[in-house]
């Protein structure tokens, strides 16, 4: 059963504490790094066959292969995946940044480009559950950039294939090249390369604890959106919210994963009791109840706060992936939120419509590090380089300026590139 905590029983930066195994996952996941990139393709072959029990001919799929997923799918679904995929671009083309150039001086032009990573490289997780929603959000924006070849990894079923379903939605959002391989060592192959996965310059996508390991490691080689743990949801509600809603949407994150966090921040002791009942009547119906009683048993939470703004500032302390505001009126606490992954606003807004299908991304900052990162966006997929352009009496003017500032730091080679046209007369 879920425990009630009165604010001040438990320190915020233990509210999301978990039950974490005891895996020595770093040095696990080292290992299989070793090996694909000694191996190649052979420990891709391998390694699947291992985790997945699936022993495969190929590691790409192929356009047949897509197009029998795309017939297979019911065509409800594919059209859900459509509008989902036109709302997701919708918002993430609002993001796009420009270059830019300032010549407003004589002689002097400087500016920077913004310029797209050429090859991205997606995680889409298989496992206990199949997330199309996932390739939605990390493909799109990618594409918005302007990546030149997005390469998808998903690890596959024990008959070979990709769900079907994942497949389905990388067609309808464009991904260039799907490897059948999941795990560490796809994080391993997209980060080196090997005979058949091409290396990357960036990759994005939620994963478990190896996966996120492995990102770790292999950062420097490539670059990575986050280091995602498991799933979390804070909620902030008053006593007039339904407790019925408050919990389903507790329970939306609880099946996720035996460590995922689900939270209520409330001031309300009343609906406390209420959420707390309303848990123990809808886990049992739950498909996934097993992994859902597990998270709400040892990860869930109830705080009891005395005012509602307090819960606000206990969930700016906490910063959680996703926080839903359940009160009337939510605009006007919005500028209170000052860390949270996505806010999802008022009574009738779940979080489950960011998982799939309002468009802000869903690949999000977890474990508090919302404080100072954001939500997967078409910038995840950019980089900006810089450039100067100076003509002769430009850098003559600001010459021996530079070279002060130069020499005040004890750089005299600084200095001296800087006047040397000057001594030589070629200014």
């Amino acid at each position: 059963m879920i425990k009630i905590l009165k604010y001040g029983e438990v320190a915020n930066a233990d509210i999301f504490a978990r039950v974490v195994p005891e895996v020595n996952v770093a040095d696990i996941v080292a290992d299989i790094i070793k090996n694909v990139r000694e191996k190649g393709d052979k420990a891709l072959y391998e390694y699947t066959e291992k985790f997945d029990k699936a022993s495969l001919s190929s590691l790409k799929v192929t356009k047949e292969e897509i197009d029998e997923a795309l017939a297979s799918v019911d065509e409800k679904f594919v059209d859900i995946l459509k509008k989902a995929a036109a709302n997701i671009r919708k918002f993430h083309e609002k993001q796009v940044r420009n270059s830019f150039i300032i010549n407003d001086e004589n002689g002097i032009v400087t500016g920077q480009k913004v310029i797209p990573v050429d090859r991205a490289g997606l995680y889409v997780p298989g496992g206990t559950a199949a997330y199309p929603s996932t390739v939605l959000m990390d493909s799109i924006p990618a594409k918005i950039a302007g990546c030149k070849e997005v390469v998808m990894v998903t690890p596959p079923m024990q008959n070979g294939k990709v769900n079907p379903v994942i497949l389905a939605a990388a067609a309808i959002a464009g991904v260039d090249t799907i490897i059948k391989v999941g795990g560490a060592q796809a994080i391993a192959a997209l980060a080196y390369g090997t005979e058949s996965v091409p290396k990357v310059d960036k990759i994005v996508g939620p994963g478990n604890a190896f996966v996120a390991e492995a990102k770790k490691q292999v950062y420097g080689v490539v670059s990575i959106d986050m280091i995602a743990g498991p799933s979390e949801i804070l909620i902030v509600a008053d006593g007039k919210s339904n407790a019925r809603h408050i919990a389903a949407d507790l329970l939306s994150q609880a099946e996720h994963d035996k460590m995922a966090s689900a939270v209520l921040v409330t001031d309300s002791s009343s609906l406390a009791k209420d959420v707390q009942k309303e848990l123990e009547v809808q886990i049992p119906s739950l498909e996934r109840s097993e992994i859902a009683r597990v998270s709400i048993d040892q990860n869930g939470k109830i705080i009891v706060a005395e005012t509602l703004d307090a819960a606000i500032e206990i969930a700016n302390e906490i910063a959680p992936e996703h926080l839903e505001l359940c009160v009337d009126n939510p605009f006007d606490y919005l500028d209170s939120i000052r860390h949270a992954g996505s806010i999802f606003m008022g009574r009738n807004c779940p979080e489950a419509l960011g998982d799939y299908y309002a468009g802000p991304n869903h690949t999000l900052p977890t474990s508090g590090t919302a404080k100072f990162s954001s939500p997967l966006s078409v910038d995840d997929f950019v980089k900006k380089t810089q450039y100067t352009y100076y003509t002769k009496d430009a850098l003559a003017k600001i010459a021996r300026d530079v070279e002060y500032f130069a020499t005040k730091e004890g750089l005299t080679a600084h200095a001296k590139s800087a006047v040397i046209r000057m001594e030589e007369g070629t200014i």
